[in-house]
């Protein structure tokens, strides 16, 4: 059986604050990925989706836990295999404003890999690899973005020429952080449509970390959710199953907070009230389920006192909720 491209054992991230105080960011996350899918990671802000990103592609290191890479710990790569690794692994990040050097021409920015890896032989043949590589990602005529630096471009503009770049060496995983949330609501789904244009054209797997469920569902329709809080795991499963028929708590909160396109839906669409609308700190973690203090279904002790794992069922969802887990659990038995 071929194993996973991505495959998270156990994945712990803390970091230290004080002398004698670090919190957790990531706890124990189990999540496999293979070639060709589309995983989104959704939850609010800190909720530990971006320091899973940069775990996985290499920029941080576990506390705790494994990274396979087509079954191979990361860890105990040799410095080839890492090499290749950080090639097959590569990122897009949020803040194209930030990620790309503003000193250097668009030219300068998407063949600086290619010279650097040896990917092209001569600077013609570069030119035409770095145009081939800017069309790919509709910035068309690609001679016209060449010369120009990042501040010549829109927000748009600059974020495809950082999914150029990270095309440059041929990846076969690419981590997407929040990769549309700094451009504006009329070219989001733009930029979404060129991501899923390449994922089908290279069969890229993609990991793409956003707080917004609505961009989740539209990207990932036939791919998977996960759903963080405060650095767990608390629901995955296919995105159509997770969006028709959610089943933790707290996605069931989100997925009510998303406004439908019909004004009377919207209207008379239900609302789920949390009991606390403070988020806890990541300090002060709760015990228990760290969800209970806001959970409109808060089922008592259990729920106060023992931490629920993530619990996998037959049709490829898993949860983290004592009361839902132990009633899906009671109709597999019946």
């Amino acid at each position: 059986m071929t194993p996973p491209l991505i495959e998270l054992k156990h994945l712990t991230r803390r970091f230290q604050v004080k002398r004698n105080l670090s919190i957790t960011a990531v706890s124990d996350v189990s999540l496999s990925i293979s070639a060709g899918e589309i995983v989104c990671l959704v939850g609010e802000s800190g909720c530990g989706k971006t320091t899973t990103g940069k775990m996985i592609a290499g920029l941080l290191k576990p506390s705790e836990g494994e990274i396979l890479f087509n079954g191979q710990d990361i860890s105990h790569l040799k410095k080839d295999e890492w090499e290749k690794y950080r090639l097959g692994v590569q990122m897009i990040h949020q803040d194209p404003y930030a990620s790309l050097n503003p000193s250097h021409t668009i030219y300068d920015i998407v063949s600086a890999p290619l010279k650097a890896h040896r990917k092209t032989g001569s600077d013609a043949a570069t030119r035409a690899a770095a145009i081939e590589l800017l069309e790919s990602v509709d910035l068309t005529p690609a001679s016209d973005f060449l010369d120009k630096f990042p501040h010549q471009l829109s927000g748009g503009q600059r974020q495809r020429v950082s999914v150029a770049r990270a095309l440059t060496v041929n990846p076969k995983f690419i981590i997407a952080d929040e990769a549309v949330s700094m451009v504006d609501v009329s070219i989001r789904i733009s930029l979404l449509n060129t991501l899923l244009k390449l994922k089908e054209k290279n069969g890229l797997a993609v990991l793409f970390i956003t707080h917004d469920l609505a961009l989740a569902k539209y990207f990932a329709w036939d791919g998977r959710v996960g759903v963080m809080y405060l650095g767990k795991l608390v629901e995955v499963a296919p995105a159509r199953q997770l969006v028709e028929a959610p089943q933790h708590p707290y996605t069931k909160v989100l997925l009510s907070a998303i406004p439908e396109a019909d004004p009377e839906r919207t209207r008379h669409k239900e609302r789920i009230e949390l009991r606390s609308m403070d988020v806890p700190s990541l300090l002060r973690l709760p015990s228990g389920c760290a969800f209970h203090p806001r959970c409109p279904y808060f089922a008592g002790e259990k729920c106060e006192k023992v931490i629920p794992q993530l619990t996998f069922f037959n049709d490829d969802s898993a949860v983290a909720c004592h009361p839902v887990a132990e009633k899906r659990l009671l109709q597999i038995r019946n």
